[in-house]
């Protein structure tokens, strides 16, 4: 549907939400077009903002759009339509149209515990980006600056179950509430899910030594408690070591936890070539060549 935000001011309350969306950019124009070269429109899955013009075109430009962002192909790419061929408009015209693709926030971080460590955390990853999901099972845990924070949603949740149930797939989890029996309750949810990207659990040696005792009763293999880092934010010294650091401050043990879980975190390595490649901009920017003579 088509609603009364103008593109620009969508583009910047979706880029800021981490929403996904497409902005499109009419970048050419031959003979007669509905609107010339700079007019834009943004889409996302549900709605679309400001036009490129109406027409066939215009609902070929959203379904291209729409394919990409279902499929999370991220980047740019250029759609070419004659208004008159593709298009099935009688204009006559050309016109290409810069699809830029933005996937949204590609990392949730799910962080259980609005403690000290929780605070600093959520305040050292709010500007990376990700989607982050806080949860506290207190009432009136959370500060009242994380009120309409962008990306952060704070969820009071009672049960481990129905929090855990709640991830995405793939997320990035957290757990340092102010109880060791919730902790070790969330860590056997999060493991039996079996699909987060990352667990991580604030402690001790000693805390991770019974919790692993009891988890594998409980029947968990081995093998997938490997996979829990505890204590969180261990440094590599100079000759590569794991070293402890003694500062136990909740600044720097957040720091540390975060430095541990941003290579995690990071996406594939761009390919080589990126954007749109020399070949497919050459025709649309290249003008002729003006030499002088001053001999």
């Amino acid at each position: 549907m088509n609603v009364t935000e103008t593109w620009h001011a969508a583009l910047h309350r979706l880029q800021r939400e981490g929403l996904p969306h497409v902005l499109a950019t009419q970048v050419t124009s031959a003979g007669s077009t509905p609107r010339e070269p700079g007019a834009r429109m943004v889409i996302t899955a549900e709605a679309v903002f400001d036009t490129l013009g109406g027409g066939t075109f215009e609902w070929q430009t959203i379904a291209a759009a729409r394919h990409k962002l279902k499929a999370g192909e991220a980047g740019m790419s250029l759609e070419a339509f004659s208004l008159g061929g593709r298009s099935g408009q009688c204009c006559g015209g050309f016109v290409n149209v810069l699809l830029e693709v933005f996937p949204g926030s590609g990392t949730t971080l799910a962080l259980f515990g609005a403690g000290h460590v929780g605070r600093e955390i959520v305040q050292l990853a709010l500007p990376l980006g990700w989607r982050i999901m806080w949860f506290d099972s207190r009432e009136a845990a959370f500060p009242s600056w994380a009120q309409g924070q962008p990306r952060l949603d704070c969820y009071p949740v009672n049960e481990a179950h129905n929090a855990v149930a709640s991830l995405p797939s793939a997320a990035h989890a957290l757990v340092m509430t102010h109880d060791h029996g919730e902790d070790r309750a969330l860590i056997s949810a999060l493991l039996a899910r079996g699909d987060c990207a990352s667990i991580g659990l604030i402690g001790s040696h000693s805390k991770w030594a019974s919790f692993r005792s009891r988890l594998v009763r409980d029947g968990h293999p081995a093998a997938a408690l490997e996979a829990v880092r505890c204590p969180l934010g261990m440094a590599k010294g100079p000759d590569g070591e794991t070293t402890k650091v003694n500062d136990k401050t909740p600044y720097a043990i957040a720091l540390l936890t975060l430095a541990e879980l941003l290579p995690l975190a990071a996406g594939p390595a761009p390919s080589e070539q990126r954007g749109l490649t020399p070949q497919a901009l050459k025709p649309l920017f290249s003008t002729p060549s003006v030499h002088t003579d001053d001999s």
